[in-house]
């Protein structure tokens, strides 16, 4: 990445922002808007065209269309029309989502499957939807919306932690898939005043936590110099990597013990040394040459 970035334009891309009726989503759209890309506006109600007659005003070019993305034939008949409209797809933002909190305890296994459903089966169906798209114009920019949530954990949010956590083991698998390509796949993690977000923290911090202030990491993630597989995090003009690392660990060998693995459980979790694998074969690749094995890494 270049120290001096010129100004993001996205005059002739498209984009479809999934969740837009409102919040983040909303946010995101009118951004990508004002930098010229042509917005597909999805959501389930009204808001969508609302929002896509809020862009057409401030001079962009915008459609609604409204379905659920938990609908793989009605994401598809999306994309099947912005295709046929526009001509390509070059920016899909997963931004989708619902809350069912509680407890693991007391919640329903229904809706655990629900926020999965909508979180990442809904995100696999809109990107599965624009692939073959991305992948014939050799260019593509996805954006998963991941959580701290998924990341690090939050009492009462299993069903909401496990489907955010899920998405970035998506981002990964995709970002590698895509990369001959030029499909570069991104999660954003973001923490934003939405009406998910009401309730759970003071209001003074809240008025802080401006949607606006995340948008920007969005069209960070969607310009043609992006990079690609990161976790970027924001909220109230704040930005953050976090990244998913080995340690270097230690060998047991023959002598492997779970006993012995916590008597040393100190060493096992040294960070120096640290390392972010490339794939997730690096980790074999890690603990084979612990047990004397080598390798070319030049060759992979």
């Amino acid at each position: 990445m270049s120290d001096h970035v010129s100004r993001i334009d996205l005059t002739g891309r498209v984009a479809i922002v999934t969740g837009a009726g409102g919040g983040l989503g909303r946010q995101h759209a009118l951004l990508l808007a004002s930098r010229g890309a042509k917005v597909v506006v999805n959501d389930l109600g009204d808001a969508a065209q609302s929002v896509a007659a809020e862009l057409v005003a401030a001079g962009g070019e915008a459609r609604a269309l409204q379905c659920s993305v938990t609908d793989a034939d009605a994401v598809q008949a999306m994309v099947d029309a912005v295709l046929a409209d526009w001509g390509r797809i070059d920016i899909l933002v997963n931004n989708a989502g619902i809350l069912r909190d509680k407890s693991f305890a007391k919640m329903a296994l229904d809706d655990f499957r629900l926020v999965v459903d909508v979180h990442l089966m809904g995100a696999a169906n809109c990107t599965k939807a624009v692939w073959d798209a991305m992948r014939a114009q050799a260019y593509g920019r996805i954006v998963m919306t991941t959580s701290s949530s998924g990341l690090y954990g939050n009492f009462g949010q299993a069903n909401y932690g496990a489907a955010k956590m899920a998405l970035v083991g998506l981002m990964q698998t995709l970002a590698l898939e895509g990369a001959k390509q030029g499909i570069k796949v991104n999660c954003l993690a973001p923490t934003a005043y939405t009406r998910m977000m009401e309730g759970i923290l003071p209001q003074d911090q809240l008025d802080v936590l401006d949607p606006a202030l995340v948008s920007p990491a969005v069209l960070a993630l969607v310009a043609d110099d992006a990079p690609t597989r990161a976790i970027l995090c924001a909220g109230a003009g704040g930005y953050e990597l976090a990244q998913i690392t080995l340690t270097q660990g230690i060998h047991l060998g023959a002598a492997s013990t779970a006993e012995a693995l916590l008597e040393r459980w100190g060493e096992l979790s040294d960070r120096t040394g640290e390392m972010v694998p490339g794939t997730g074969f690096d980790q074999a690749r890690h603990e084979l040459r612990k047990a004397g094995f080598a390798f070319d890494d030049a060759a992979g």
